[in-house]
């Protein structure tokens, strides 16, 4: 399967190809070179997946395949760096999710963004992304992991500052980056304090299960907690800035001033997913070594959960909606991989959580592309001046209600098998937080149908010039996506993505199952009721009744306010003016002064240096009398 690595050139050569020559290329030829390289990296990707998922199991268990491996840093016998592709279940169901997720934005770009200035570039940043992004899902060891986590940071935030003349989006592409910078050295300090005491980055040997890899780092404590705890730790606060978990989370919202089809590829499918994936990678590690650090990740995910839920009910701007729903989504995800086990039925929860990370790409995707196809025509994000759409763009409202079904649980569409699933774990883990977790659910419903009723429902809005449904390269990639939505959930997921390796058979807990889609359909009705007429006398009643509390949520609790509170009035007047001060007074003047003492004592002794060779004599003839001196009577 050597062939594998075309996955990761492709997008690659594409990048390179339309960053240096894309500018000569006329009209849509960039999209179309980019796209099709794309294409033939997906095709690479079903390939490999194929061949992968019918390779014979050895004991039962499904091969770790290494098909591409070199080694490019040697510190120690044991301790290397390589830069290879491993190909086991969750990297090739990523390395699916991946190129199937950027083809379709791949070809919705071809009409979404045509006529924009640096069309060429936009192709160019969404190759080295989907490059980035690839290489991080098939990395041999963590340490190579991070180089293509780095990357991923940098091609979201070119991407996320597209519209580099808007200030808007320079300030949300720059938030991006500082917040999960700040995170990720957090997660190099714990891959440091991992390697230093396992001797080891590779993942087969870290996640092999073997306690004399981890004894030394398990013996050593400090403030109460063994040293493995606090790199494990450590690692997640990493994998919580890219996934945007509470408190960390900020920068996810205002990413979305990148054109909307960055959104679904980013920050709905891949990118976001990137912690998601990091826990899961290292699952082995946490759940023998550091059981507790794994229910602390369950415990932050359901909060960040409910929190982005209740903010996301709120929102009048359709994207920051999707964004904080997002956000609610991954805190599933993680939730799942924090109760679950890798035995018997608590290894639901690793197997629900891959399989949401699945489903929800596909149809998460389908909503940001939909919302890109209603902003390109009715040219504002707000629902205010949405209204009424359902015939002016019935593709769209087909497409996105596929999605809205797939995101509230509602069978047969794939996000009630794996919703199904995860509340499953959570419940076997523990009954109050699966109730919580089915709340939180409920919220997911109300919130997605008051945004399809405030779209395509109610009295239109006034607009200048006449709606109409997107171009063809626009709704096709909608069709295709809606149509995984509604098959994915039947694929026997389990069979080929599982927390130890085997199979694992998907069975529906009725009374959950059940419990959750009338949780579900009520919270849809009760949209419906509040939002189908496009009146706002009775939300603007709840919203008074709820006061402060809905204010609060509206102005996403402010947490924004909060951060910039502590990093401009404390930090940054109280901490780094007076620093500012100190180097510019303290350190700049001792060394200011050092420089003057030294010309004025070089001025002092300049008359030592006349050039007279008779003057150099008997200044050493001089000196070499005194040092007699010294030595004879002294």
């Amino acid at each position: 399967m050597e062939y594998s690595i075309l996955i990761l050139i492709l997008p690659l050569l594409g990048f390179l190809t339309l960053g240096l020559a894309g500018t000569r290329l006329k009209g849509k030829t960039a999209g179309y070179v980019g796209t099709a390289l794309l294409a033939l990296a997906a095709l690479t990707a079903y390939c490999t997946a194929a061949q992968y998922f019918n390779l014979p199991r050895i004991d039962g268990i499904r091969p770790s395949l290494r098909p591409f491996n070199w080694e490019w840093m040697r510190f120690t016998e044991h301790l290397h760096i390589d830069l290879g592709i491993l190909l086991d279940p969750i990297s090739v169901m990523m390395l699916v999710v991946i190129t199937t997720v950027s083809l379709m934005v791949h070809i919705y770009s071809l009409g979404y963004m045509e006529g924009e200035r640096g069309f060429q570039r936009y192709y160019a940043f969404l190759g080295l992304f989907t490059f980035s992004m690839s290489g991080l899902v098939v990395a041999t060891n963590i340490f190579q992991m991070y180089i293509f986590w780095e990357l991923v940071g940098v091609s979201s935030y070119l991407l996320i500052g597209f519209y580099y003349t808007k200030p808007e989006a320079v300030a949300a592409s720059k938030k991006a980056f500082i917040v999960t910078r700040f995170a990720d050295l957090f997660f190099l300090i714990g891959i440091l304090l991992v390697s230093y005491f396992t001797r080891t980055f590779d993942f087969g040997l870290l996640c092999s299960g073997d306690s004399a890899l981890f004894a030394s780092a398990m013996g050593k404590t400090f403030m109460g907690a063994a040293v493995l705890s606090w790199a494990t730790a450590l690692i997640f606060i990493g994998a919580a800035g890219k996934s945007a978990m509470f408190p960390l989370h900020i920068w996810l919202p205002d990413a979305m001033e990148g054109p909307t089809p960055v959104s679904a590829l980013i920050h709905a499918a891949t990118m976001v997913v990137a912690g998601v994936f990091l826990v899961a990678r290292l699952f082995p590690v946490y759940y023998f070594f550091t059981p507790e650090v794994l229910h602390g990740i369950a415990y932050i995910a359901a909060f960040t959960a409910l929190y982005a839920a209740i903010v996301a009910c709120v929102q009048t701007d359709i994207k920051r909606v999707l964004a904080f729903s997002t956000i609610s989504q991954i805190g599933f995800m993680l939730v799942a991989l924090g109760v679950s086990g890798m035995n018997g039925h608590e290894g639901t929860g690793y197997m629900a959580a891959m399989f949401h990370l699945f489903t929800h790409a596909m149809f998460k995707a389908l909503l940001f592309l939909g919302a890109g196809a209603i902003i390109h025509t009715v040219h504002s994000n707000e629902m205010s001046r949405m209204g009424g759409l359902r015939k002016a763009m019935p593709l769209t409202h087909i497409t996105f209600l596929a999605a809205c079904l797939a995101l509230a649980g509602i069978p047969p569409f794939s996000g009630f098998f794996s919703k199904d699933e995860i509340l499953s774990a959570v419940f076997a883990f523990s009954p109050w937080m699966g109730a919580g977790m089915t709340f939180i659910a409920a919220l997911t419903a109300f919130y997605m149908f008051r945004l399809y009723y405030n779209i395509f429902w109610g009295k239109p809005a006034e607009h200048e010039h006449p709606l109409h449904e997107a171009p063809a390269s626009m709704t096709s990639p909608l069709l295709f996506l809606a149509l995984i939505s509604l098959v994915a959930g039947f694929l026997p997921f389990g069979k080929f993505v599982s927390s130890n390796g085997l199979e694992y058979i998907i069975h529906l807990d009725v009374r959950i199952a059940v419990g959750s889609v009338v949780i579900a359909i009520a919270a849809i009705f009760a949209a419906r009721s509040l939002y189908r007429n496009g009146t706002s006398a009775v939300p603007d009643k709840m919203a008074g009744f709820f006061g402060v509390f809905h204010k609060a949520a509206k102005n996403r609790f402010y947490i924004d306010e909060i951060y910039q509170f502590i990093t401009h009035k404390i930090i940054f007047r109280c901490i780094s003016r007076p620093l500012a001060w100190f180097d510019r007074h303290i350190i700049d003047g001792f060394l200011n002064g050092l420089a003057c003492i030294t010309g004025k004592g070089s001025l002092a002794f300049r008359w030592m240096q006349t050039g007279n060779l008779q003057s150099y004599a008997l200044l050493m003839i001089g000196g070499c009398l005194l040092l007699l001196f010294w030595v004879l009577f002294l």
